[in-house]
């Protein structure tokens, strides 16, 4: 009987320490997640284009929102771009430069705490009032009309891409390698984690997605490391009027390296230049 309690109790201690343990590191993961959610690249680049402007907005709280513009010829399309988790806004100066070249606008928006923003902790909640205060501006200051913006937002921003659109703004919505929530993409890569009670920032785009009525273009590639494949897949069941585009082979940050797929993302876009109602956002 001595043996069977010593057993009992070292089983239980063994126990104890496990769950201890556990719930150690879900409260870790819970107090550093966002810098798993937004590495933010090291170092402030400003971004230099010629033809372009670098755009200092009055912002929530006495903050500065940075937007990088490209002036659309007249009657074109401009493009509002939501850069990846691991980049800044000078990273998409070759962007910029394509659409450019193709007499298309661009409008790319910085998020809090990354590049020239730094100083601010990233936040769902901050990216989109950051995105919100940066669109009023490219109407009221800028000039371009509602009707003559789409929306694009790749891998993190396209779940900024997504509010957006749900907010009523783009009459047309591009998605690079999107998710279809931070939570499930947390959900497999710690599985035994239970990301559900721990994520911050869901940016919950499959929730969304049924209610947007613009047409969407979906760009994803199979060999996908970051975002799996299938999520894009979804999203493309998802929204009632996507095109979903799988390129094989491709991988997270190669899908826009093959010409005809930047030339069918461009004709995409200029269709966004056509006559069309302006979406409401959805309640």
């Amino acid at each position: 009987m001595g043996r069977l309690r010593r057993a009992r109790r070292m089983l239980l201690l063994v126990v104890a320490v496990l769950v201890m343990a556990y719930v150690g590191l879900c409260v870790l993961v819970f107090v550093n997640q966002r810098r798993l959610v937004f590495p933010v690249p090291p170092g402030a680049r400003e971004p230099a284009l010629p033809g372009a402007t670098l755009l200092r907005i009055p912002g929530p709280e006495g903050s500065t929102v940075f937007a990088l513009h490209v002036s659309a010829p007249a009657g074109a399309p401009t493009v509002v771009h939501f850069h990846g988790n691991g980049e800044q806004l000078a990273d998409e100066q070759w962007l910029a430069q394509r659409f450019q070249e193709a007499g298309l606008g661009f409008y790319a928006v910085e998020y809090p705490g990354y590049g020239l923003a730094m100083g601010q902790e990233p936040s769902e909640t901050g990216i989109y009032a950051a995105a919100e205060v940066a669109l009023e501006h490219l109407y009221r200051e800028l000039g371009v009309p509602r009707e003559h913006t789409v929306l694009q937002g790749q891998s993190l921003g396209s779940g900024v891409a997504v509010e957006m659109a749900k907010r009523g703004h783009g009459t047309r919505l591009v998605l690079i390698t999107p998710y279809t929530s931070i939570v499930e993409v947390g959900a497999r890569l710690f599985p035994w984690l239970p990301a559900r009670l721990l994520v911050k920032d869901p940016f919950d785009s499959a929730a969304k997605a049924p209610g947007l009525k613009q047409p969407v273009l979906i760009v994803h590639g199979t060999r996908d490391e970051v975002i799996p494949v299938d999520m894009g897949q979804r999203m493309g069941t998802l929204l009632p009027n996507a095109t979903t585009r799988i390129l094989e082979g491709r991988r997270h940050n190669d899908v826009l390296d093959r010409p005809a797929i930047l030339q069918e993302l461009m004709a995409f876009v200029r269709e966004g230049a056509r006559p069309a109602a302006v979406f409401q956002p959805t309640p």
